[in-house]
């Protein structure tokens, strides 16, 4: 997978918007004002950070052990809940199911009128 192809999966989520709070050398693509994506080039590799529940988060980095690895820029006690990985080195449909869980576990975290908005669901 591209940068390009990541960066439109994710602006393709309802109500995600790309934004640069961090500067124009990384893509952050947020829904309801909160993060569930970062792209950026990280010592010349397309690299992206995506958001994950904790156990999850695990299961990803022990299938890809040394690829998928901690949110390396986040604080300590935030790590758990982000993998990073270079794009070019997981396979195209674990991209989209970390992509759609990253997602999912924000919207998650929304009042539940909005959840019903985003995700298209009744959410009880």
């Amino acid at each position: 997978m591209k940068y390009s192809e990541l960066l439109d999966y994710c602006l393709s989520k309802n109500g995600a918007y790309i934004d640069h709070p961090f500067g124009p050398e990384s893509d952050i693509i947020k829904v309801e004002g909160k993060i569930f994506a970062q792209l950026f080039i990280l010592k010349g590799t397309e690299t992206a950070t995506l958001n994950c529940e904790r156990m999850t988060g695990d299961l990803y980095r022990h299938l890809y052990p040394g690829v998928i690895v901690r949110g390396y820029h986040c604080p300590p006690v935030q790590q758990p809940y982000f993998n990073s990985f270079p794009i070019d080195s997981v396979p195209d449909e674990l991209i989209f199911e970390m992509t759609d869980h990253s997602y999912v576990t924000v919207v998650g975290k929304l009042p539940k009128y909005k959840q019903k908005k985003l995700l298209g669901e009744v959410v009880k």
